[in-house]
This record gives C-alpha cells, sequence and structure tokens, in this order.
C-alpha cells in the first residue's frame, strides 16, 4: 500500500478507525471524511503516528445530507489519484428521522451516500490501474426487502427493518456497479464485516439501544477482527479479478434472493439517480 491513497468514510471510530489505521501503518495515505471535529482530529493523530511519512487528510461533512456528500466528494476528488474507495459510514436510528432534504436518515446515510460519493469518484478511480471500491454492508440484509413506493419508509418504519433494507441496499448497488465498471479494471465488492463490539447503536435510542447492547457484550466480535474483511478487499491479491460479490470472514458468500435481484439492483441504481442527481 506503500504510495497509494485510500479514500474511506466512517472512519473516526470502529472498523473504519481500524481499517484506516492498518492501511497507513501499511503505506497508504488515508483522506477520511468526519462529521464532528473533534473525533476527526482524534483519528487524525492516530494516523499521523501509524505513518508519519503520509499527508494524510480530513474531510468534515455530514453524509446524511446529498448536498453534503456531493461537496465533500467534489472536494475529494480533487486528489492526484484514489487507488481504494471504501464506504463505510452508517448508523441505526430507533426513530424515523427525516432530513432537511425529505429523505429518511438511514437510506440517506447507509445507502445514499456510497451512491453520491463512489459516483462522483468514479473518474478519479478510472485513472488509477486496479482501483478498488469496498462498500460495508451486512448480514442483516437477511432481513431486507424493498419496498420501491416506500423506499423512504414513510408508510411503515421500524428500526432494524429499516436498517436491514439499507444493508440490501448496499449489495444491490454493488452488483450494479460492477456490472458498470466491468471491464474497466475496476472491482467493487461489499462485505459483512460480522457483529462488532463499536459505537454501532450506541445512538440509536429506544429499546433498540439497549438490545443492541446487551448483545455486543454477549456475542460481538473484536473492532480488530471485524476490520479483517474490510482489509481483504482494500488490499489482498487473491480478489484481483473479484467484482460484484459479497464477502463475510474474507470468503464469498452468497447473499439472499433479495440481494442477487438484478432488476431490483437496477431500479434502485435509477431510484437513487433522481435523488442524488449523479449516477
Amino acid at each position: 500500500m506503500k504510495g497509494k491513497t485510500v479514500v474511506i468514510t466512517g472512519a473516526t471510530s470502529g472498523i473504519g478507525e481500524i481499517a484506516a489505521i492498518h492501511l497507513a501503518k501499511q503505506g497508504a495515505r488515508i483522506v477520511f471524511t468526519a462529521r464532528d471535529r473533534k473525533r476527526a482530529d482524534a483519528t487524525l493523530a492516530k494516523l499521523n503516528k501509524a505513518n508519519a511519512a503520509a499527508s494524510h487528510a480530513v474531510h468534515l461533512a455530514d453524509l446524511s445530507l446529498i448536498a453534503e456528500q456531493k461537496r465533500v466528494a467534489a472536494d475529494i476528488a480533487r486528489e492526484p489519484r484514489i487507488d481504494v474507495l471504501i464506504n463505510n459510514a452508517g448508523a441505526l436510528f430507533n426513530r424515523r428521522i427525516e432530513t432537511s432534504e425529505g429523505l429518511e436518515m438511514t437510506f440517506a446515510l447507509n445507502h445514499m451516500s456510497f451512491f453520491t460519493i463512489t459516483n462522483i469518484l468514479l473518474p478519479r478511480l478510472k485513472e488509477t490501474p486496479g482501483a478498488r471500491i469496498v462498500s460495508t454492508s451486512s448480514r442483516a440484509h437477511r432481513r431486507g426487502k424493498l419496498d420501491f413506493s416506500d423506499l423512504q419508509s414513510r408508510k411503515d418504519f421500524q428500526g432494524f427493518r429499516t436498517y436491514s433494507n439499507s444493508k440490501l441496499c448496499n449489495i444491490l448497488f454493488t452488483r450494479a456497479l460492477a456490472k458498470r465498471l466491468a471491464g474497466t479494471g475496476i472491482i467493487a465488492n461489499c462485505l459483512h464485516p460480522g457483529f462488532v463490539a463499536t459505537r454501532f447503536g450506541d445512538q440509536s435510542g429506544g429499546f433498540l439501544q439497549y438490545v443492541v447492547a446487551i448483545a455486543k457484550s454477549l456475542i460481538a466480535i473484536s473492532e480488530e477482527d471485524g476490520a479483517k474483511t474490510i482489509l481483504h478487499l482494500a488490499t489482498s491479491p487473491d480478489v484481483t479479478s473479484v467484482s460484484g460479490e459479497y464477502f463475510s470472514e474474507c470468503k464469498v458468500e452468497v447473499p439472499t434472493v433479495e440481494a442477487r435481484n438484478d432488476a431490483d439492483a437496477e431500479r434502485l441504481w435509477q431510484e437513487s439517480v433522481k435523488i442524488a442527481g449523479v449516477g
């Protein structure tokens, strides 16, 4: 990874931060997004300690807003090169929150940030032979089923189900993206990191937050273990010719029938284009 530039969202805590630090130790320059300046500075200090030779950079943005996704992606697109893009931002919410742009928060952050930022950075990625796009999904997608008449969960919001739908979106997005990248030399894959003991779910609120906290105390894996598949997809020579797949524990895993529905993947892509105006 020496001399390579890795762009990563969701890098100020959990598996995103662990992955960023490991990549920095391997010689990469890390460019990451953050919402909070204090946490951004803390992560930047860790990256500088891991690899003081690289000029790591942070861009502040609220990735739940399309306008912010576009702004920060346009800023990052000025990088002279991008070798790896890791879409890792995400959250779980106990109640329905609508952004100022009229989108349901889970959908906006967990799916649209991946879609918008990736599409804006594609021209730069295409200039780098062997570039990679890695998106964090989840085995929670197994409980997902998209209702294209209600992508914003206005009719029926349930925190975990809406989160599961967003993780299903991540897989469908990856499938549609990989088809568009065929023949370019760029690969795009997604992954289930495992159920990891991170800050995930700590701010979701209500009974859902309590359930997640109990589950983490009983069955969650470490952040180090949770970052392994991200690192595998970002660096391993074993995946240079693999694209459009869903990984778990560094191996290809078959997702649900819904996640393999190419018609839905294409429909989601077109709906996302309408929302973001890119793609």
